[in-house]
């Protein structure tokens, strides 16, 4: 017999059912609720002809399963296309009956920011506007603006990117926002309290020697172990903290580069978000050293972002409404 349709999601729909807080409380409550991280499945990559990478991350986890295909097409943008594509499929956990089809990208695009923004909620200085240093003009970038704004109040915001158009542009929006904001240069990182690297750089961005003891820094932009956004300088003296040390010890190329000169060692990873959301660690903030926060993405947020969104949007499973 065929199967029903199930609910798709288009980019517009995915993107409009929950607020980047909402996102990170999803996160937080599946850490609270036992789910480990280190025992998540890896991520599979896939080398496409042309340059372009197919990824797969499956994932389960209480009442519901879930697996993104994502495409990341470096040449996209001089097309006119998005670098990222893809879906989410959501399972119903014990049947893997499927529930709903998500935009891959959207929630990416959600996702990522719902991490950096849980994770700035126990690193970011608290109790006072904070100087933003973002880094970085596309979707992630812009995503990240609007995730920090959830939790911390920013006193201005000065964008770094390649492209000043696309600075400009990203400056123009944080003002509409209400956000004080100009374009910059690396350098501007020595006056920042939080730093935002949302880039597909392989190469550092800036200095680490210029950002102040008590700073976060939070890097998004690779997965890959012999790409970076930060430089061994600040990795050295930073109180480091990551997803996972199973995956940072895989994929994050900002800890493995400078492992690999010899600078720093394995155990040079404080803490995880767990850890964090737990209660297991101090908050990082009134440390004399810079915070750096180190995301390589990983298959368990998708799942818990995914669910919480068909939640929003009405869903149940088969024996009503559950959490991941």
């Amino acid at each position: 017999m065929p199967q029903s349709v199930i609910p798709q999601f288009d980019a517009a729909r995915t993107a409009a059912l929950l607020t980047p807080a909402a996102a990170a409380d999803a996160l937080a409550g599946v850490l609270r609720a036992g789910l480990d991280p280190e025992s998540c499945p890896q991520r599979s990559s896939v080398a496409v002809p042309g340059g372009g990478e197919l990824l797969l991350m499956p994932a389960a986890a209480g009442a519901y399963a879930g697996v993104k295909i994502a495409g990341v097409a470096p040449g996209n943008p001089a097309l006119g296309l998005p670098r990222i594509t893809g879906s989410y499929l959501l399972l119903d956990g014990p049947t893997l009956r499927p529930l709903a089809l998500f935009d891959g990208a959207a929630l990416t695009a959600l996702r990522t920011p719902a991490v950096s923004a849980l994770a700035l909620r126990y690193l970011a200085p608290a109790g006072r506007p904070l100087r933003l240093v973002l880094f970085g003009t596309g979707p992630q970038a812009y995503g990240h603006l609007e995730a920090v704004r959830h939790v911390r109040e920013p006193a201005g915001v000065v964008v770094v990117g390649r492209n000043p158009a696309a600075a400009r542009k990203l400056a123009e929006h944080a003002r509409a926002l209400g956000v004080p904001a100009r374009t910059g240069t690396p350098a501007d990182v020595a006056g920042a309290d939080l730093v935002l690297c949302c880039t597909t750089a392989r190469e550092p961005l800036f200095d680490g020697r210029l950002v102040v003891p008590g700073a976060t820094v939070v890097a998004v932009g690779s997965h890959e172990p012999d790409a970076r956004e930060t430089d061994t300088a600040l990795v050295r003296r930073a109180a480091v903290y990551v997803e996972s040390r199973a995956a940072a010890l895989r994929e994050a190329g900002d800890l493995l580069v400078p492992e690999a000169e010899g600078a720093i060692g394995p155990g040079h990873i404080n803490g995880t978000l767990a850890d964090l959301v737990a209660g297991r660690l101090p908050a990082a903030g009134g440390q004399g050293c810079p915070q750096l926060f180190k995301s390589v993405g990983m298959a368990w947020e998708d799942l818990a972002v995914a669910v919480a969104m068909y939640h929003a949007a009405g869903g149940t499973t088969a024996r009503g409404p559950s959490a991941t």
